[in-house]
């Protein structure tokens, strides 16, 4: 085994292991054993088509009426058995892929969203694009042509067991000379089916290895294209204002462009391939008949002995050929591997980096306070933003942290989050700590205006009449009567009512310990000041963080600091 092929079937186990282990083994294996022996029964049927394809052809050459009658009706019942498998053996195939499919997109979706790996990935630039394409396209794949795969060889195993020994038997001896000497190959369709197959798999595995590296690339393409007109429509304001239609299209061209090149180059490999092929299988149905056809015009095999060898060799040849068939399906699944495979290791890199606690050590205080002690935060490429914080603050503070653009107020605030991995020192946060963080730009989930407002809390938490008044509080009484509407509220609501609702999401929360990172910057002057008296007020006993470089905030607090962006420290401001 080279160490390619190892470290794939490494890879392969890893991403088929799990399931098959969890909590649905019993059912997944129970499903697995019947459609094992559905396929099994489907092979057995065809071995009684075998033999039933001697009795009627002998019976149309000896021209016996009454047989082909009866052989008639014997077909009809075969064939009815034959249905009944092979629908509840596809009905069954079907059940596992789906719930095969559903618990590993669950398990992929929370080991994503576990320890912010998603978060993570996007600034360690772990290999690994579109993780969206990769959970709700790939996995399908990978489920469907797995299943397909290994039954494929499991019924393509089964039926050369099955009928090697009924080619055997009827292929009988072929006599040649060779220097002189007489010769018997017992058995001789036997090893013309082998060395047929065999040289034809070789040849297409020669010719259609290039289509697993350009599959890969196509499913990227695909995702890259889809993923551009997905960002487009989330931002079609600030494309409109900037008349940026141009420039849009020129980029879904470019992508769309390296999708249509590389599917260029995978039509032409599978038309080379599909010549192959289908010459392949079209050589393969008159074959048996020319080799076997000495023996019948001989008279050693009647005409029904004649149609049973081709069909005996059919499945011969077939079941050892089986990979012809399946290789584009191969190709497509061994890419489809090698893309959730880079998935999972990148989810898995980012929450051992998380679970490392390599950068900044986040613990439990003894007290209320919030201490920060010798806090380095530095950026993913190295450079140092602030060196050795130190910060404490003490319960219903209100602080106020300013800094001019890029000095890492905003890193700080993700910091405090326990989201940002790069820095090191420590923070010790207080008991009970269940901060609410209120980022300059809201996050707006699907869903209707009721959800949208009590975000990130569960349905049903807050009575209409509770978030009814919150609205009102922030000065959006007009949505009040429109909790039921479902809508694209993020492009509906401008830059400043998105805010609104963030403090509203405040109102209704009720956090101990809220942070604010320009959470105001889309309001005007009055409007912010009107939205600080509001928590103030509202939430009197809740210590309130905000970053901002607006100097008229500084009323609304009991202390700022300031980042210096050129000494790298965070001093108490002057």
């Amino acid at each position: 085994m080279t160490a390619e092929t190892h470290t794939f079937s490494r890879d392969l186990w890893t991403l088929v292991k799990p399931y098959w282990i969890s909590e649905e083994k019993v059912r997944a294996r129970l499903l697995l054993a019947a459609i094992i022996v559905l396929t099994l029964a489907m092979v057995y049927m065809s071995v009684q088509f075998n033999t039933w394809y001697n009795d009627f052809y002998n019976a149309l050459q000896d021209k016996k009426k009454d047989e082909f009658y009866r052989q008639m009706w014997k077909f009809t019942w075969l064939a009815l058995i034959y249905i009944l498998i092979a629908v509840y053996a596809f009905y069954l195939n079907q059940m596992l892929q789906i719930r095969w499919r559903r618990w590993m997109t669950d398990k992929y979706l929370v080991d994503w969203l576990a320890d912010s790996a998603y978060y993570r990935m996007q600034l360690v630039g772990t290999p690994t694009d579109n993780p969206d394409q990769r959970i709700a396209d790939d996995i399908n794949v990978f489920v469907d042509d797995s299943l397909s795969l290994s039954l494929g060889v499991l019924n393509a195993s089964v039926t050369f067991v099955s009928f090697v020994g009924i080619l055997w038997g009827l292929s009988g001896a072929l006599d040649f000379h060779w220097q002189g000497q007489a010769y018997e190959l017992y058995g001789y369709m036997v090893w013309v089916a082998v060395a047929y197959a065999f040289v034809g798999t070789w040849v297409m595995h020669k010719l259609g290895r290039s289509l697993i590296p350009l599959n890969f690339n196509q499913q990227r393409f695909e995702a890259n294209f889809r993923f551009n007109l997905a960002r487009f429509r989330e931002n079609t304001e600030g494309v409109a204002l900037y008349h940026g239609e141009a420039d849009e299209l020129s980029g879904f061209r470019a992508r769309f462009r390296d999708l249509l090149h590389n599917f260029q180059a995978l039509m032409k490999r599978q038309k080379i391939l599909n010549f192959y092929s289908y010459g392949y299988n079209q050589i393969a149905i008159i074959f048996p008949y020319i080799v076997g056809a000495p023996r019948y015009f001989s008279g050693a095999i009647p005409l029904g002995g004649l149609v049973q060898i081709s069909n005996a060799f059919g499945q011969v040849q077939g079941s050892l050929s089986w990979f012809i068939g399946a290789y584009t399906t191969f190709a497509r699944w061994k890419a489809t591997v090698e893309r959730l495979t880079g998935f999972h290791n990148a989810i898995e890199a980012a929450r051992a980096q998380a679970a490392a606690r390599s950068g900044v050590v986040i613990e439990p205080a003894a007290n209320d306070n919030l201490v920060a002690d010798g806090v380095d935060i530095t950026l993913p490429d190295g450079r140092v933003l602030v060196s050795d914080a130190q910060l404490t603050i003490s319960p219903r503070e209100r602080v106020l942290l300013r800094g001019r653009a890029g000095s890492g107020k905003s890193t700080l605030f993700r910091l405090l989050a326990g989201i940002w991995p790069f820095g090191k020192g420590s923070i010790r946060t207080p008991r009970d700590f269940a901060p609410l963080f209120l980022p300059q730009r809201p996050y707006f989930p699907l869903g209707n205006l009721r959800e949208i407002v009590s975000y990130p809390s569960s349905k049903g938490q807050f009575t209409d009449d509770q978030i009814v008044a919150a609205l009102n509080d922030v000065g959006l009484p007009k949505l009040a009567g429109r909790l039921d509407d479902t809508a694209h509220w993020s492009q509906q609501l401008s830059g400043g009512e998105q805010q609104r609702i963030a403090f509203a999401r405040a109102l209704l929360q009720q956090p101990k310990w809220l942070f604010l990172d320009e959470a105001t910057s889309s309001l005007d002057p009055e409007s912010e000041q009107q939205m600080y008296r509001l928590i103030n007020q509202r939430l009197p006993g809740a210590t309130i963080v905000s970053i901002s470089h607006e100097p008229g905030l500084a009323a609304h607090h009991t202390r700022v600091l300031e980042i210096d962006p050129v000494a790298g420290t965070l001093t108490a401001a002057a």
